[in-house]
């Protein structure tokens, strides 16, 4: 079995001469170059534990080093890939490292390959059915699950960290490239100096080098701001260096790329803006096409080039793609670059589900940056913002002017997986999530593909597994005790197993569940009307401590225009960007959020999970920062302020929702509360019933009433 292919016009060329029916038989065709790919297995491990029939599994650890045919049209796309060094095949090389779960038995596998994309280099999803017994359901039904490297910029900091290689792009003469770059940094404490690429969420990636430590050459600069909004104020080349510095190493410091020493020090009240001058380039978007060619191996290939075995050969029938908020976003790119038709023109993953993945990833710019994040005062202008959020093949963005959505290049080839979306709160308050739902002035919900569902996670955060016990508050970080009761691992896990069966086997997967324009479920932000929470306190140190009244401030990230210049293609995230920071067009994108109820404060739309059915207190899908002169949201951070036990404490403080006494009586109206939600979100196959018994359980544990 192959694990590459031959192109079809070329192959038909190849047969055509073979056969004589070449124009000119004397001269013979000339050889057709295939990518290379070998496997290289370091490790072999048991997995612990036995999963139902099919029993024991191992733990392989690993690398693929392959190639990418710069000619090949399917490769086009990659920004600088026609920079990038080749070898002596004419081929760009890379590599790429990963884990892998299977069973010993490979004959009792399912056929299902399930890739999770790193994060950032790190495996969120690494299942540890010890800590968490649910997630056994994925190995009892017999899946392969792979996770491979794909971002070219993650440094091994650690074992558990997985990295990919990819080629740096050079001028023709072998000198580096140079272009403008751009650095948020961010400290959360008063120190002399910080080290690149900064931000909160790219801090630890690898930084492009300045192409000069002289930073008073034109296109370098350091600003300051305190808020994202305010006018940017110009700190002097002469009060900062590329240098480390310290308490005892003083500015200027030593000269160093990596960092930069401030004059002074740099302020946790401010948000630092660099921009310098970076040289040679990674080409990133390489590893979208490692990561395709990744899964297309262990998918089809019985041995790599060199003849070794393909572990998984003969045993996969189907592939699941998953990846969970950057990744989420870097699999939606994947997608909307064309990267899901394999090399021989089939799918690379039948079923794709982006969890909560509001954007896509900035992978395939000149100096990209991958790594990056949307949250609290960091990449509100970064990219990640210009590929489009709609997903239909005819989408219109009526912003910018520009027509196709994310699945317009798998449509035009045949190859758009099963895709599930998954949205929490957050990504309508801080990451512009609504753009997927509504035309892009807001004003009218979006029909979806037939083979998407979008799934909105009600009255959830970014990430945490909820529950009261997740609940941190310190109050001169955030305004209410942050985190949310309410949580979607649960529904997550359920729905996954939805999209299995929507793959394999072709059952229907359950509708949609988002807020909607139609129903009134989605609104602008000052159209949300909460009741009055008051007169309670959470525990802090063991000490009980007041929450403030809740006031609603209507604050959220909006979702400019920008242009990054004339260079830069910002409808596939490509291209080079000449303008940094951007430029703000004057145009912006409708932001809508969900509705809540005036009753309780939860939301109306969505899957709400036992939580938000049987609810202990307000799950907000946002929190406000404390600390004084910063106008911004908390990280990424939901808010909880919990019901009053009695109505007569309710009474008395003043709070407009329900009691728990009011809304269950006692302890046992509480369980059969949660018994019933669990009971119904398993008939809905929004929730496995091993996780539906698990809540019960904890209601049961958990004693809420007298």
């Amino acid at each position: 079995m192959r694990h590459t292919a031959i192109p079809t016009a070329l192959l038909a060329a190849a047969l055509l001469a073979a056969c004589g029916g070449s124009d000119n038989d004397d001269t013979p065709a000339p050889p057709v170059a295939t990518p290379q790919l070998k496997l290289s297995i370091t490790a072999t491990e048991d997995f612990p534990g036995s999963y139902g029939s099919v029993g024991a599994y191992e733990k392989l650890t690993g690398s693929i080093s392959g190639e990418v045919d710069p000619k090949d049209p399917k490769n086009a796309v990659i920004q600088d890939l026609a920079l990038a060094p080749v070898n002596a095949r004419g081929m760009v090389e890379y590599s790429a490292e990963f884990v892998m779960l299977k069973p010993k038995d490979m004959s009792k596998a399912s056929g299902v390959l399930r890739y999770d994309a790193p994060n950032r280099g790190n495996i969120l999803t690494l299942l540890n059915p010890a800590a968490t017994p649910s997630d056994a359901v994925y190995l009892e039904r017999g899946y392969v699950v792979l996770y491979s490297a794909w971002q070219g910029d993650v440094p091994k900091s650690s074992p558990a960290r997985l990295t990919a290689t990819v080629p740096v792009a050079k001028n023709a003469d072998g000198s580096s490239i140079t272009g403008p770059y751009r650095a948020e940094l961010v400290p959360g404490a008063a120190t002399p100096v910080m080290t690149l690429p900064g931000g909160v969420f790219n801090g630890t990636m690898i930084p492009y080098a300045p192409a000069s430590l002289d930073n008073t050459q034109p296109g370098y600069s350091l600003t300051r701001r305190v808020n994202e909004t305010d006018a940017r104020q110009l700190i002097p080349a002469s009060d900062w260096k590329f240098a480390d510095c310290s308490a005892t190493n003083g500015f200027p410091g030593t000269p160093d790329g990596s960092k930069v020493c401030l004059k002074g020090g740099f302020d946790p009240k401010y948000l630092y803006e660099l921009v310098y001058l970076a040289k040679d380039p990674k080409v990133m978007g390489v590893g979208l096409a490692a990561l395709r060619d990744t899964v297309s191996f262990f998918r089809k290939a019985a041995t790599d080039s060199a003849g070794t075995a393909n572990p998984l050969a003969g045993r996969i029938t189907h592939t699941i793609g998953q990846g969970t908020s950057q990744s989420g976003n870097a699999m939606k790119t994947f997608l909307h670059l064309g990267f899901n038709q394999a090399l021989d023109g089939g799918k690379v993953f039948d079923g794709m589900y982006a969890h909560v993945a509001a954007r896509q990833t900035n992978i395939n710019t000149r100096f990209a940056v991958p790594g990056g994040g949307g949250g609290l005062r960091t990449d509100h202008t970064a990219f990640g913002q210009t590929a489009p959020r709609g997903l239909a093949a005819d989408y219109m963005d009526d912003v910018s002017g520009r027509q196709g959505g994310v699945m317009k290049r798998c449509v035009a080839t045949n190859t758009c997986p099963k895709f599930f979306l998954g949205l929490s709160g957050t990504e309508f308050w801080q990451l512009q999530g609504s753009p997927v739902l509504t035309d892009a002035y807001g004003l009218r919900d979006l029909a979806q593909p037939d083979n998407a569902r979008i799934y909105y996670y009600a009255s959830t955060q970014h990430g945490g597994n909820g529950g009261t016990a997740s609940i941190a508050y310190a109050p001169t970080r955030n305004v209410y005790p942050a985190g949310t009761v309410v949580h979607f691992t649960d529904t997550f896990r359920a729905l996954f197993v939805a999209l299995e069966d929507w793959v394999v086997r072709g059952t229907e997967p359950p509708v949609s569940q988002v807020p909607k324009l139609a129903d009134g479920t989605l609104a602008r932000p000052d159209q949300l009307v909460f009741p009055t929470m008051k007169g309670l306190t959470w525990p802090v140190s063991g000490t009980a401590t007041v929450i403030p009244d809740f006031n609603y401030l209507a604050r959220y990230n909006g979702f400019p225009l920008f242009d990054f210049g004339p260079q830069y293609i910002p409808q596939d995230e490509s291209g080079i960007a000449t303008l940094l920071p951007p430029y703000y067009t004057g145009r912006d994108y409708a932001i809508l959020v969900p509705q809540v109820d005036p009753t309780t404060g939860l939301t109306r739309a969505g899957i709400k999970s036992v939580e938000a059915r049987a609810p202990l207190g307000t799950s907000i899908e946002f929190n406000y920062v404390a600390t004084p002169g910063i106008v911004d949201l908390s990280n990424l951070t939901g808010s909880f302020i919990p019901f009053h036990t009695t109505e007569a404490a309710r009474i008395a403080a003043g709070d407009t929702r329900p009691s728990l006494e009011a809304l269950y009586g006692t302890q046992a109206g509480y369980v059969a509360a949660v018994t019933t939600a669990a009971n119904q979100l398993v008939a809905e196959r929004l929730l496995l019933q091993r996780d539906a018994d698990l809540r019960i359980q904890q209601a049961q544990a958990t004693v809420v009433l007298p």
